[in-house]
């Protein structure tokens, strides 16, 4: 069989199987492994075997001779080691086994099909995905319970403020296992509460407690009524916090304005738990971590454990944070200590590593948080709850502090004291840091050069308190307070060229005091007068009065406390009993 034949008999090109043989330097048909080599007939040779040699090679010489004269001859007979002419290749669609040096068939357009199928099936996955949480997040907000407080709750929420946050803990007995406990027919009353105050650059928090049996002047409350109509709820004179919700119809707005009554901090918004939080929380973390000073087992709240660490989750934990009987004087107060232990405890199991990284765990908060909450409208969306947590979670642990507002027993208790009041010497200073948003720890402090800047601008010479000249706007403090300072500049500290310049064109949550460079002597007075701090100076442009002449800029802002009350924030703190979030400690 010729390479002709055999190449097409197996489906093989001939002119393929032509090698170069590194041996002789001359390529060489191969037609299969086992089969004879010969030689590619090159260019004429002398011939050791004479002329008969040479004249069986003719044919092989007059190839040469033609190729070494540029032109190219086709044999006139083809014998076995003469090389085939090249055929067309084979457009079967088989490739053959063994064969060099051939560039794949492509199969036109399959690369664009996969892609276009990859690409919509991505596509697919994402909007599945968004379509999945953005229905998972309608789900949770639909576990959210919201009440319409009114007025009492601001209608959003900023991230850019400082905000107040009440956080209330009722004894109603509603849900699974809670029946038992205490008086099954409670309308749930304000049982444990929290101001919470985050500053406004996240450096720190404070949880204020309030006790339940503190008594307190409950003012008037406009509810909201289920036909959609307001009901002023009459307030009462001297009586337990606690009344300040469920009693008479009041809802979690009448125990809003109640704090604000009592610390002159009007919370922004609430958020209202019951036992079962406590039950559910616990155990979608897995347990929280406590510690006791010595064993307990308290036949009212059901609570057994032993002395040092434990963890506690559903029943458990919520017996831990009910019973009264196994701390100090087994009264409210030293609760309200392990109460606050147990909450930073909670907090540092939930920021975790270990409830973090749970997909489980996050899944199961998520359920059990939402399905807890009674919040005012104002926060009642999942994605505002969100932002409310992110902006919580900014403040080191070690900054958020627990503390109570300081008290004495009631004298009109006689020996029992059942009750306590506020001590007006004590409580004051704590309320007031809250109000300035003033840390109750050690946080990093603002940059020196702003804050020498702010000083200095109270330090040099001050003008006289006629030579004072000021328009005193109204930016977000009560009603008339620009009316009533002007006739307090005027009648008490002789500031004569003031005036009445009405509303401020935007609300402010700072006095402020814009002043032009010349008119800094005539700042200085006025913030001496006023008690202003040096961050509320703004060194600007003057306006022109009535007059024509050349005034000042009062703006009364929210923190505005009236004619005559200094602004002027403690430098610090007062020195309280507290305790930190990112500590343990054990109750005693």
């Amino acid at each position: 069989m010729d390479a002709q034949s055999r190449g097409r008999a197996e489906n093989i090109d001939p002119a393929d199987q032509w090698v170069l043989n590194p041996n002789t330097g001359e390529y060489e048909l191969r037609l299969s492994t086992s089969a004879a080599q010969s030689p590619v007939p090159g260019p004429r040779r002398p011939d050791p075997r004479g002329s008969d040699a040479r004249g069986a090679r003719g044919t092989a010489r007059g190839r040469g001779d033609a190729a070494a004269n540029g032109t190219r001859e086709m044999p006139q007979a083809r014998g076995a080691d003469v090389p085939a002419p090249r055929r067309r290749r084979s457009t079967e669609p088989e490739q053959p086994q063994g064969r060099r040096n051939r560039r794949p068939v492509k199969k036109k357009g399959k690369a664009k099909k996969i892609l276009a199928w990859t690409a919509g099936g991505t596509a697919f996955v994402v909007i599945a995905v968004g379509t999945a949480g953005y229905l998972y997040l309608k789900h949770l907000e639909g576990n959210v319970t919201t009440t319409d407080v009114g007025s009492a709750a601001k209608d959003g929420f900023s991230k850019d403020d400082a905000f107040n946050i009440l956080i209330i803990g009722t004894d109603k007995r509603t849900g699974k296992g809670n029946v038992g406990y205490g008086d099954p027919n409670s309308l749930g009353h304000a049982d444990t509460n929290i101001l919470l105050h985050v500053s406004k650059d996240r450096t720190n928090a404070t949880a204020l407690s309030i006790p339940r049996d503190l008594i307190v002047n409950v003012p008037d409350c406009p509810t909201k009524q289920a036909d959609g109509s307001e009901k002023v709820i009459p307030g009462t004179q001297n009586d337990r916090f606690n009344i300040s919700l469920g009693q008479r119809g009041r809802d979690a707005g009448c125990t809003m304005r109640t704090v604000g009554e009592l610390t002159g901090i009007m919370p922004d918004h609430f958020m209202m738990v019951d036992f079962n939080a406590v039950k559910t929380l616990t155990t979608a973390v897995g347990g929280v971590n406590v510690c006791l000073a010595h064993a307990v087992n308290d036949k009212d709240s059901h609570l057994k454990l032993p002395a040092g660490p434990s963890k506690v989750e559903g029943e458990q934990a919520l017996a831990f944070v009910r019973t009264r009987h196994s701390w100090g004087n087994e009264g409210d107060l030293d609760r309200i200590k392990v109460q606050q232990q147990f909450m930073g405890s909670l907090m540092r199991k939930m920021s975790s590593s270990d409830t973090l990284t749970s997909p489980t765990k996050l899944l199961d908060l998520a359920e059990a948080a939402t399905k807890a909450l009674t919040v005012d409208k104002g926060i009642g969306s999942v994605s505002t709850l969100k932002d409310v947590a992110l902006e919580l979670k900014k403040v080191p642990p070690k900054n958020i502090s627990f503390v109570t507002v300081p008290v004495l027993d009631n004298p009109a208790d006689g020996r029992y004291h059942k009750t306590v009041i506020v001590n007006q010497t004590a409580a004051p200073p704590v309320f007031d840091a809250i109000k300035n948003d003033v840390s109750f720890t050690e946080v990093k402090k603002e940059k020196k050069a702003a804050k020498d800047a702010a000083a200095a601008r109270l330090k040099g010479s001050r003008s006289a308190p006629s030579e004072v000249r000021v328009r005193v706007l109204n930016g977000g403090a009560q009603a008339g307070s620009a009316q009533d300072t002007l006739q307090w500049l005027q009648t008490k500290e002789g500031v004569l060229k003031s005036e009445n310049g009405g509303n401020a064109p935007a609300s402010l949550s700072r006095t402020t005091l814009e002043y032009a460079p010349d008119q800094a002597a005539q700042a200085r007075e006025l913030a001496h007068l006023m008690g202003l701090p040096g961050t509320a100076l703004k060194p600007g442009k003057s306006v022109t009065n009535a007059q024509g002449l050349p005034t000042m800029t009062l703006t009364l802002g929210k923190d505005f406390k009236g004619a005559g009350v200094s602004l002027t924030a403690p430098a610090k703190a007062p020195s309280v009993d507290k305790s930190t979030a990112d500590k343990q400690q054990c109750a005693s």
